[in-house]
């Protein structure tokens, strides 16, 4: 009976594991998308686009949450004088979730 009970604990912390793995790879798609329309919208160079979008992929890193994106881009769009609000960016966040969780899917 043990041995029925390790083995559904190892299926549960495989799905755990596969399930942490794809939201960590859905976020860092959705906040890429972010910095690629972030990165036109501020005005920067076509060859500093894929720049820009791995800051914006690493600034998630700092803390759980979106907190930390929204305090780097905004500081961003308030140093480049883009005409953007902060409740712009979060909803580009939630579109951008989305638009990566299907990319990531399939």
């Amino acid at each position: 009976m043990a041995e029925v009970f390790n083995e559904r604990k190892k299926g549960f912390e495989a799905k755990f594991k596969m399930d942490e793995e794809m939201e960590f790879k859905v976020s860092a798609r959705r906040n890429k998308l972010l910095g690629l329309w972030l990165a036109e919208k501020l005005g920067l160079s076509e060859s500093e686009h894929d720049a820009y979008a791995t800051e914006v992929v690493l600034s998630d890193l700092e803390e759980p949450g979106i907190e930390d994106i929204i305090r780097k881009v905004m500081n961003d769009i308030e140093n480049h004088g883009a005409n953007l609000s902060e409740s712009e960016v979060r909803l580009k966040l939630d579109e951008f979730f989305s638009i990566a969780a299907n990319e990531i899917a399939s």
